[in-house]
């Protein structure tokens, strides 16, 4: 009788493997899916790729556009608010809820991962924690957020910052890892992000 294992060595029922063969079956299809995803990131029109994206379970607010190039993982558990731009190259991670609010300005290149590995497991298994983005948040260009981030209304994020913790309301962050730099002054926005550019 033929024995299965997994890629710890440890055997598995025959129940068990089933379910890994499902798993595997499935992530085949999420990658699939991924790639199609990027490949309509490279359309120059954002009515086609807000429809390509929508279709595939993410969340997007009126007037919210998501410039060329962006990569996302599982997209059916990312929630992007009004008015909210997302810029060329960024990376959303959907393993774990991601909610972006509204009137946010994300720019180019920033990573928001919400899932990681455990450095102490065994198996160096992934964990996953949700990551929120407040309203009339500005994250400057190639920031990386970690799991299980806050970042709270109006809070702003230097460029090349990587948040490994809560950011507060109003505050600005910067640096390796990110820590507070200022306190942003405007109180009561209510700004409009505007129009995103025609073809990017």
């Amino acid at each position: 009788m033929a024995v299965f294992k997994d890629r710890m060595g440890r055997e598995l029922t025959f129940v068990q493997t089933f379910g890994k063969i499902i798993n595997r079956l499935t992530s085949i299809l999420l990658d699939l899916e991924l790639m199609i995803l990027r490949w309509v990131g490279h359309i120059p029109l954002h009515l086609v790729r807000m429809s390509a994206y929508r279709f595939s379970g993410m969340k997007i607010g009126r007037g919210s556009t998501i410039h060329m190039w962006a990569n996302f993982f599982q997209p059916e558990n990312i929630e992007i608010g009004e008015d909210t731009v997302i810029g060329n190259n960024a990376f959303l991670d959907g393993r774990a809820p991601l909610i972006i609010g509204n009137h946010t300005d994300i720019a180019s290149e920033v990573r928001i991962y919400n899932s990681e590995h455990d450095l102490e497991a065994e198996d160096f298994a992934a964990t996953e924690d949700a990551i929120e983005v407040g309203d009339y948040v500005f994250i400057g260009p190639r920031v990386t957020i970690l799991p299980g981030v806050k970042i709270g209304r109006g809070a702003v994020v230097a460029a090349g910052a990587v948040v490994t913790r809560n950011v507060p309301d109003f505050t600005i962050v910067g640096g390796v890892p990110a820590k507070e730099i200022g306190e942003r002054k405007l109180k009561n926005p209510k700004y409009k992000i505007g129009r995103a550019r025609l073809f990017q």
